[in-house]
């Protein structure tokens, strides 16, 4: 199958772009909602969790403490890397076994961290959705609660925007309207449309 990534910094709006996607009948594969999954309580992948960090990093109903463990990963990159060592096979593995089960002219695959990642060679497109930093900052302290450093953090501890805009075929500039956000998806739809029909 044709298979898009959609990827972007933090805050920059690619739940918004996916949605679109959505309202647009393509399916929507995302690896943040596959990642939540995978640490539910009493699955695999949080048992070593667990085993790697302890049981600190557990909430008090038995899930992974994802602000917790936040903090723990962005200030020890060690620690990033051993969280992701764990999760990235599991992830990818699930993603490759949802797209098998599609039937649609081609699909989208939400990964934040694909500049950061090796992992997704078979992919044919990669869509970013781009924004300022500034903006991102803005957005992220408002939508999560945190303060200034906090959010500066998160952005350092991402690839930069010139590293996502150099593995992008597409870029979707998320700084004006809704409705031009919506003609920009309308308008890469139909071009994905006639490139799934010429890779078939």
């Amino acid at each position: 199958m044709f298979t898009v990534v959609l990827t972007g910094g933090i805050a920059s709006g690619k739940t918004a772009v996916s949605n679109l996607f959505e309202e647009l009948g393509v399916p929507v594969i995302d690896t943040d909602r596959i990642a939540r999954e995978l640490v539910e309580p009493r699955m695999p992948a949080l048992k070593a969790i667990v085993k790697a960090f302890g049981a600190e990093c557990l909430d008090s109903g038995g899930g992974l403490d994802r602000r917790k463990m936040r903090s723990v990963i962005f200030s020890d990159p060690e620690a990033k890397s051993r969280l992701e060592a764990i999760l990235h096979p599991l992830i990818g593995a699930e993603v490759l076994r949802r797209i098998s089960k599609l039937e649609a002219a081609y699909c989208i695959v939400v990964i934040p961290l694909f500049a950061e990642s090796s992992a997704y060679a078979w992919i044919d497109r990669v869509l970013v959705v781009d924004a300022r930093e500034d903006t991102q900052i803005a957005r992220v302290m408002e939508r999560d609660g945190i303060d200034r450093s906090l959010a500066e953090s998160i952005l350092a501890s991402q690839a930069g925007r010139p590293d996502r805009l150099a593995l992008a075929d597409d870029v979707i500039v998320n700084e004006g309207t809704l409705e031009e956000l919506t003609a920009r998806v309308q308008e890469l739809h139909r071009a994905y449309l006639r490139l799934a029909d010429y890779a078939d």
